[in-house]
């Protein structure tokens, strides 16, 4: 009888492990470092965001907040190495949309489902893309830059930071909606791509503007215009690229932080109030708009059903741009 109780008495112990576990597990996460993995090379407008996030977490959560760069196919092998992560909530990605909206329109099959493999954690940043041109390019606004291509198809070339990018997409909707022939060239990120831009190995590139603001600012590169459907606050002269002969056109990037799926309550809970904390705090929202960058204003669920509208939207921009990844 003494044993039986034994018994029951393990039983329920067992049976009331995960509610004793969670309170437990809030308060002591993290315990080590978090890891967020950048699926783009170092020097782009991913890799600044998160390397700004980082330093503001690494306070709220009193651990080190580390940043990992994995590139590859268009953001999906950083993706993909989070997706596959022990749902500790230690490895998070931040990733733009082409990773978590786009590449499941753009690449005939992707390792991870971006729906299903990840638990949303916190819209960090909305940020407008700019189209520039290298400086010795013969043109000063979007309409000089269509007429040239109309003039001589297929002999400008527009770099990206990699198939399924928005700035690549951004470049292929401008090709369908001016009537344009322009070659993509996919880099391994934003970073090179720039490189060549103002080097003058490509003509023309869109890219996000904390990366693009120092290199219009400081003369590198010629701005022409802004992709979004408003202009944007720190290149108010700029134009939107609607208004410069091209109506409806429109493409805004975005920085988003997600979790591995299994990830526990208790650690998104504790990631989505810290993400929050951050997003408010001046110091961050200072550096964001230096960089021309706004902070984000969606955490958890609500992140979530953004997300479901992204996919929705920039798969209808993949088939009207016609471009598509092998």
């Amino acid at each position: 009888m003494q044993l039986r109780r034994r018994g029951l008495m393990a039983a329920a112990l067992t049976l009331s492990a995960p509610a004793l576990a969670s309170p437990a597990f809030a308060q002591g996460w993290p315990d080590r470092p978090v890891r967020i993995i950048v699926p783009f090379p170092p020097g782009g407008s991913n890799d600044i965001i998160a390397r700004q996030l980082a330093e503001a977490l690494r306070e709220l959560l009193g651990q080190p907040v580390l940043v990992e760069n994995r590139a590859g196919a268009g953001g999906n092998v950083g993706a993909d190495s989070v997706a596959k992560a022990a749902p500790d909530g230690l490895t998070l990605l931040l990733a733009a949309p082409g990773p978590l909206a786009i590449n499941e329109h753009l690449f005939r099959t992707i390792p991870f489902n971006p729906q299903r493999d990840f638990a949303p954690v916190a819209l960090v940043a909305r940020v407008p893309i700019v189209l520039m041109v290298t400086k010795d390019l013969p043109v000063q606004s979007v309409a000089d830059l269509v007429a040239m291509a109309k003039r001589d198809p297929g002999k400008l070339a527009f770099g990206s930071s990699g198939n399924g990018s928005t700035n690549h997409l951004a470049g292929e909707l401008l090709k369908a909606q001016a009537g344009i022939d322009i070659v993509h060239v996919p880099y391994r990120g934003a970073a090179p791509a720039m490189t060549d831009l103002v080097g003058g190995q490509i003509q023309m590139m869109f890219d996000n503007m904390p990366a693009a603001l120092p290199q219009v600012r400081g003369g590198q590169v010629r701005g022409l215009a802004v992709a979004g459907a408003t202009r944007a606050e720190a290149l108010p002269e700029l134009p939107t690229i609607a208004e410069s002969g091209v109506p409806g056109f429109e493409a805004e990037a975005w920085f988003g932080l997600v979790a591995p799926a299994a990830t526990p309550d208790a650690a998104l809970s504790r990631l989505r109030e810290a993400c929050g904390a951050a997003l408010a705090n001046p110091t961050l929202r200072a550096r964001f708009a230096q960089g021309g960058a706004q902070p984000g204003a969606l955490l958890g669920a609500d992140f979530g059903r953004f997300l479901v509208t992204e996919r929705e939207k920039w798969g209808r921009v993949v088939a009207a741009s016609g471009a598509t990844v092998n």
